[in-house]
């Protein structure tokens, strides 16, 4: 029985083609800058979201403490939303590693945060105050149902920003979802942006990597971050390979996990004991609820998981569901009856 794993995009395998790709890759020492493979990476996905350079990073994680850390020093502040990834699930790590102080402000429904509540949030030139020298935002934001942010409101945030001589990172771990969905390019998405983060292990489906873009100077000083963080690689181009791969193949990929996340949302909406608003579903990543009291939370997922079907529990009654490449439409309707069955019984 085939194992239909919804937990999140990260469980992505490489693609036959990324496997052979990374057998083939053509290395050399990264930390030395003299790997061909992970040089054609960044200077692909430089001219992509058309920046002047780029610097490939283990992970995610990784890839938004640098960019925080080379553009804010310690004691000064970050604004960012209260249900960010770089808030909620990177371990304290700007303010453990880095002494940045993150000034929260509440997320939107739609990932966004209030203009005036980010202006007022700028602080003061004054003695009791840290500096505020930097904001960041989410796309797609993950907390907030995966809802692309749209080129339009980051340009107002960029405003702002300017206004105040501040910097704005994105932290776009799927920024490549936020792009299809939107119909727009990541270039135009990332137009306003100083620097610009984003996975290959998630939608895109490579096995490890995120790239961080920026201008020339801010990628610089982030290499030296990394360095001191241990995140400087050696024969990486086995990793880059995969993501050229990535970058190459797996967007029409994307589409089609969007499309198997809202024919799920669609037939949860129609289990009775299942709670959901398949409008909220804006790209891969779907959140419901159980209404119903004739399980718990946990016997949920487990009956399911006895089943070969995995997803996240996120709290009490809280699930979310993820597609990717290897979910194949047959599996969205595998799992939209069994789950049907064992509400029902």
């Amino acid at each position: 029985m085939k194992k239909i794993d919804l937990r999140s995009d990260t469980v992505t395998h490489p693609s036959p083609a990324m496997k052979k790709a990374m057998m083939n890759a053509e290395l050399g020492d990264d930390v030395f800058q003299d790997d061909p493979t992970v040089n054609n990476l960044e200077k692909t996905a430089a001219a992509l979201f058309g920046k002047e350079s780029a610097l490939l990073v283990p992970s995610g994680t990784m890839a938004n403490l640098v960019s925080v850390l080379a553009h804010c020093e310690r004691g000064e502040e970050v604004i960012l939303g209260n249900k960010c990834h770089t808030f909620i699930y990177e371990a304290g790590g700007i303010a453990a590693f880095g002494g940045v102080h993150p000034h929260t402000l509440i997320n939107q429904p739609d990932g966004t945060i209030d203009l005036d509540d980010i202006r007022h949030a700028i602080r003061p030139d004054d003695v009791h105050f840290p500096h505020t020298k930097l904001i960041a935002l989410e796309n797609t934001h993950n907390k907030c149902n995966g809802t692309p942010v749209s080129v339009e409101y980051i340009k107002l945030v960029s405003d702002i920003a300017q206004e105040n001589d501040l910097k704005l990172h994105i932290d776009g771990a799927r920024i490549f979802n936020a792009s299809v969905a939107l119909g727009k390019s990541v270039q135009q998405l990332n137009k306003y942006a100083d620097s610009v983060s984003f996975c290959m292990s998630k939608g895109l489906s490579a096995p490890v990597g995120s790239v961080i873009i920026g201008d020339s100077m801010f990628i610089q000083k982030a290499r030296r971050i990394r360095k001191a963080l241990g995140g400087g690689m050696r024969q990486a181009g086995v990793l880059a390979a995969a993501g050229l791969v990535a970058l190459g193949e797996m967007i029409p990929q994307i589409k089609l996990d969007h499309e198997n996340a809202r024919i799920l949302a669609d037939g949860i909406s129609q289990i009775d004991g299942l709670d959901i608003d398949p409008r909220n579903v804006k790209t891969n990543i779907v959140y419901f609820g159980l209404a119903s009291n004739k399980m718990t939370t946990s016997d949920l997922v487990q009956k399911m998981e006895d089943r070969g079907i995995r997803f996240l529990a996120l709290g009490p009654n809280q699930f979310r569901m993820v597609t990717h490449y290897g979910i194949e439409r047959k599996d969205i309707s595998t799992t939209l009856d069994v789950m049907a069955h064992l509400l029902k019984n």
